[in-house]
C-alpha cells in the first residue's frame, strides 16, 4: 500500500509539475516585449514581412506581447545573425529575420560566418521566394535577348555574398551565360531599387514577392521589367516572363539552378531564434507564427500590400537546413568556386 501511495503521489506531482511549467510558459510573454532584429534597412522586403508578421502576431501569443521591429543591416544581414547567435539572450525575446543564403555561406565554409546554422532553433517561412531579375527601361534591358546581346556586362545591385542579390546572378552566370557585373555592398533591396532609378546600376535579382510589394509603381508604370524568373514553373502574374531552366544547357547548369537557387528560395526568409531557447516557448512561437500567417486579418493586410504567403513550419525549416549540411562534396566544391 505504501508503494502504491507513493507511485500515485510521483504520478499527481509530475503533472502538477507539468501544469505549472505549463502556466509558467503562457504567462511568460504578459507585459514583455519581442524584439526582430532584421538583417536588412528598413523599406525593403525582409523589413515589410516583418513588420507586417509584427502587427498580428502577438495576439497568438498568450500575454499578448509587444513586438517591435529593429533593423540591424550591414554585410547581407551576417552582422544580424551573429548577433542573435551570440549576443541575443536564449530566453524567447528575441527572433532574427535574416537571409537564408547564410547557411550554405556556412556549409561553403566562408569566413564571417560566427554561428552554427544547426543550433539555431527554426520559427518558421512567411513565403517561399522565387527570384526574379528586374531592370529598369532606362538602362535597356527589357528582355532576355536583350540580355545575352549585351556588348558589355550589366551592372546588377547586390548586398553581400550569402544574399540572393549576389548569389542568384553569380549561379545565373555560371549555369545560363548572362553578362553582368556585380555592384555589392548596398545595405538592402531598397537601396539597390534607389540605385537603378537614378542610373547607378541597371536592376537586380531578388524575390518576385518582395519586387512586386515594394517597386510596384515602376512595374506598372513599366519603368521596370521583369525579364527573368528563376521558379520552377512561372508566377500566376508572370505568365509570359522567361524561366531560367529553359536557358540551362547541361546537367550541371540544370542542378546549380536547382539547388543554387531553387532549393535555396524556399529557405530565403527565416524566422529563427537564438540556440538555447527553453523548447516550450520555441513551440509556443512556431504554433502563433503558423497561426498568424492563417489569420484572416493578417492575410487581409497581406492581400493589400501584395505580399505573397507561402508558408514554411518551423519543423521543415530545420530539417531543410540541416539537410544543406549531407550535400554531394563534389556538388559543393563547384558551388564554391562560383560563389566565391
Amino acid at each position: 500500500m505504501r508503494r502504491i501511495r507513493f507511485q500515485i503521489l510521483a504520478i499527481v506531482g509530475l503533472a502538477l509539475s507539468f501544469g505549472a511549467a505549463r502556466a509558467t510558459t503562457h504567462e511568460f510573454y504578459k507585459g514583455k516585449v519581442i524584439r526582430v532584429v532584421v538583417g536588412f534597412a528598413a523599406g525593403g522586403g525582409f523589413d515589410t514581412y516583418a513588420r507586417t508578421i509584427a502587427r498580428h502576431m502577438g495576439r497568438h501569443i498568450p500575454g499578448n506581447p509587444t513586438i517591435i521591429v529593429e533593423n540591424m543591416p550591414g554585410a547581407g544581414s551576417l552582422i544580424a545573425a551573429n548577433h542573435v547567435y551570440r549576443v541575443a539572450k536564449p530566453d524567447g525575446l528575441t527572433m532574427g529575420h535574416f537571409i537564408g543564403g547564410l547557411f550554405m555561406l556556412q556549409v561553403l565554409g566562408k569566413p564571417g560566418v560566427e554561428f552554427d546554422a544547426r543550433k539555431f532553433e527554426y520559427v518558421g517561412v512567411p513565403v517561399k521566394d522565387n527570384t526574379a531579375c528586374v531592370f529598369t527601361r532606362a538602362s535597356g534591358i527589357t528582355s532576355m535577348e536583350k540580355w545575352f546581346a549585351a556588348k558589355i556586362p550589366i551592372k546588377i545591385g547586390a548586398v553581400a555574398p550569402g544574399s540572393t542579390t549576389d548569389d542568384v546572378p553569380k549561379v545565373l552566370a555560371a549555369a545560363i551565360g548572362v553578362p553582368l557585373q556585380l555592384v555589392t555592398g548596398y545595405k538592402g533591396t531598397a537601396e539597390i531599387r534607389l540605385a537603378a532609378e537614378s542610373g547607378e546600376v541597371a536592376g537586380g535579382c531578388w524575390g518576385w514577392e518582395s519586387i512586386r510589394a515594394t517597386w510596384r509603381k515602376g512595374i506598372e508604370t513599366g519603368e521596370v521589367a521583369v525579364v527573368l524568373q528563376t521558379a520552377p514553373q512561372p508566377a500566376s502574374d508572370l505568365p509570359n516572363v522567361s524561366l531560367a531552366m529553359s536557358f540551362a544547357r547541361t546537367d550541371e547548369a540544370r542542378q546549380l539552378i536547382r539547388v543554387g537557387i531553387q532549393e535555396a528560395g524556399a529557405i530565403t526568409r527565416p524566422f529563427v531564434v537564438t540556440p538555447g531557447t527553453p523548447r516550450d516557448r520555441v513551440q509556443l512561437l512556431r504554433k502563433a507564427f503558423a497561426d498568424t500567417l492563417k489569420d484572416s486579418t493578417f492575410l487581409a493586410e497581406a492581400q493589400k500590400i501584395k505580399l505573397d504567403i507561402d508558408p514554411l513550419s518551423g519543423e521543415e525549416l530545420e530539417r531543410t537546413i540541416h539537410g544543406l549540411f549531407k550535400l554531394d562534396p563534389v556538388f559543393i566544391a563547384r558551388l564554391k568556386e562560383i560563389l566565391k
